[in-house]
């Protein structure tokens, strides 16, 4: 009885091949450039939110407790692909294990998770001290917030471990070239030789379930945080009461809108140059954006900043 065609025609891959954002030398020296700089703005901005938070006493309440989470969250996000991205500009050839890119993937999906789970927090921490401001020290207390964001860190690992584990059960025989600067999941199902119908009822229905509880849980806290702040009878309240949720807000749009638009967009629609706009968009510029948004949004983080800034330029005349 002679073999089958699946055993004796196909090799098994255990390399990918990423094609990058441009195979041009000079554009790839430009790109690297760039990429470096958001990436040290990136970590720079949200250094700066954790220690302006950990520094500032008056910003010992939830809703910073939340972003001190959400400004660590962006840098592990970011560091799971601007690195990799980074030497790829400098090197010819753009390999990654099968390994390594499944290990990429878990991180991207965990730490994606976790932002979704902490924005949807910080709606509810803006719910609870606009809506009803008289048990907001009791509704958001430490045990609480600690719950929420341990919640985050358990869902997200689980998420990214039932999204990952049946990767592990695809056999890749060719193609091996990956049309992509990181390995996502849509990218690696196509190169499959084995059937992907599990990965793709496992990750939509993990994903939809994410999503849909984060983003309705998120959107019902707003319908009711734009309901009270319209009842206020003062422009002066009214400008208060959303100066403290318009940068969560902002946030919120700019995530679940180039989110949603990568993964739940139909294949005939399927773009790569869109796939590399859109995952720019949220897994590297967005973390960027993050801290930028809540520094210019926010007077007491602007205060707090300013006291630090103050205190270092005082020192250096000082030492000079």
């Amino acid at each position: 009885m002679e073999p089958s065609n699946h055993t004796t025609n196909q090799t098994t891959v255990i390399h990918f091949i990423l094609c990058g954002l441009s195979s041009d030398p000079r554009i790839q020296m430009f790109l690297f450039l760039v990429f470096l700089v958001i990436y040290l703005v990136t970590l720079l901005g949200n250094m700066l939110i954790i220690l302006v938070i950990r520094t500032g006493p008056q910003l010992h309440t939830p809703m910073y407790f939340f972003l001190n989470n959400l400004a660590f969250l962006d840098i592990c996000y970011s560091s799971v692909s601007v690195p990799r991205l980074l030497v790829d500009f400098l090197r010819e050839e753009k390999t990654v294990s099968v390994n390594g890119c499944i290990a990429q993937m878990f991180f991207i999906f965990m730490f994606s998770c976790m932002e979704v789970l902490i924005l949807a927090a910080m709606a509810y921490d803006r719910y609870a001290a606009i809506c009803d401001p008289l048990r907001y020290t009791v509704t958001m207390n430490k045990e609480v917030c600690c719950q929420l964001v341990g919640g985050a860190w358990t869902m997200g690992f689980l998420y990214a471990l039932i999204n990952t584990l049946p990767l592990s059960e695809l056999h890749f025989c060719g193609p091996s070239e990956i049309r992509h600067f990181i390995c996502e999941l849509p990218s690696i199902l196509d190169l499959s030789c084995t059937e992907i119908f599990t990965s793709e009822v496992v990750f939509f229905t993990s994903a939809a379930f994410i999503g849909i509880m984060s983003f309705s849980f998120t959107v019902n806290s707003y319908i009711h945080i734009i309901a009270t702040i319209l009842r206020i009878p003062s422009k002066e309240g009214k400008r208060k009461a959303f100066s403290t949720c318009s940068s969560h807000l902002i946030v919120v749009v700019l995530w679940y809108g180039t989110g949603l638009f990568r993964y739940m967009r139909p294949s005939s629609a399927s773009s790569v140059v869109l796939d590399r706009l859109s995952s720019i968009q949220y897994s590297i510029l967005t973390p960027m954006f993050n801290p930028i948004i809540y520094s210019l949004k926010n007077k007491e983080v602007n205060i707090a900043l300013g006291k630090i800034l103050g205190r270092y330029s005082f020192s250096v005349s000082h030492s000079t």
